[in-house]
């Protein structure tokens, strides 16, 4: 029987711009994690976490039909700036004042892992509109980085464990698997660390220097 999952991305694209629905259907797929790695930082900002992540699909799908291998970068780091993009646009049309510090933050997996690869102004970068912004955005780094630093020292083992998991794009059931709770437990974890998000956004301040 023949397996789309033993085909590269690049043949797998080029299957799926002549046609091949089952190929573009095992691309966008493989990179569901990538969509929700990107999309889930900014539900816990405020966001509406099934509306992000189909921003995110629609972002990904595009990256499907419009990759060019010629231009020498990876279907994965295109596939990524579409899916960015996406949601970038998504949320400045959606986006209100009180958000905005929360979305031009940094990121909290930066926070929470080491070994992260995310650099620490990547979603204050992505969403800032000139250099202007861009240098606010660093003046104002050591300020974000203290105000989750205090988040994560609300935040339990339990829900540090599943933060990390749901950050890093894994599914609640797959989440549960790993800190041996139910799904509900997981979910209930999330809620509770949006709340104490929430929280620490109300109480914050972000104009000190």
């Amino acid at each position: 029987m023949f397996s789309y999952s033993k085909i590269d991305d690049n043949d797998l694209q080029k299957l799926a711009l002549k046609g091949d629905v089952l190929a573009e259907e095992a691309l966008v797929e493989r990179y569901m994690r990538l969509v929700r790695m990107c999309a889930r930082p900014l539900f816990l900002a405020g966001g509406d976490s099934e509306d992000l992540i189909q921003e995110g699909m629609f972002g990904l799908i595009s990256a499907v039909r419009q990759y060019d291998p010629a231009q020498k970068t990876s279907f994965k780091t295109f596939a990524e700036h579409c899916i960015k993009n996406r949601l970038l646009t998504a949320v400045k049309s959606a986006s209100s004042t009180k958000h905005i510090p929360l979305n031009a933050g940094v990121s909290l997996d930066t926070l929470l892992s080491d070994e992260s690869q995310t650099p620490p102004l990547a979603y204050a970068e992505m969403f800032q509109t000139s250099p202007e912004e861009q240098v606010l955005a660093r003046e104002n780094k050591r300020n974000k980085e203290e105000f989750f630093l205090s988040i994560l020292e609300k935040l339990s083992k339990f829900e540090k464990c599943v933060l990390r998991n749901y950050l890093n794009g894994l599914s609640y059931k797959e989440i549960a698997q790993i800190s041996c709770k139910d799904e509900k437990a997981v979910d209930n974890a999330i809620q509770r660390i949006r709340r104490k998000l929430a929280q620490n956004f109300k109480s914050g301040d972000f104009s000190r220097s």
